[in-house]
């Protein structure tokens, strides 16, 4: 019994999943980037990592609200 998502619902849902991934991927080179340089500002990064990771987790909430549920 999942939920069913108009055309319009998925559009959105479509676009918002591209923007997290992009930001996610600019975070991996950001924090890539920072940890090269040398002097890191440990609590910038540690900042950096938890917004990926609630990137990660939200990515992983839409896709999964996308994917319907199939019963074997």
């Amino acid at each position: 019994m999942g939920l069913e998502f108009s055309p319009e619902e998925v559009e959105t849902f479509l676009s918002e999943l591209a923007r997290l991934r992009e930001e996610h991927r600019d975070l991996d080179s950001a924090i890539d980037a920072l940890e090269r340089v040398g002097a890191v500002n440990q609590i910038q990064v540690q900042r950096l990592k938890k917004r990926k990771l609630y990137l990660k987790d939200r990515i992983a909430q839409i896709e999964d609200a996308l994917t319907p549920d199939i019963i074997a």
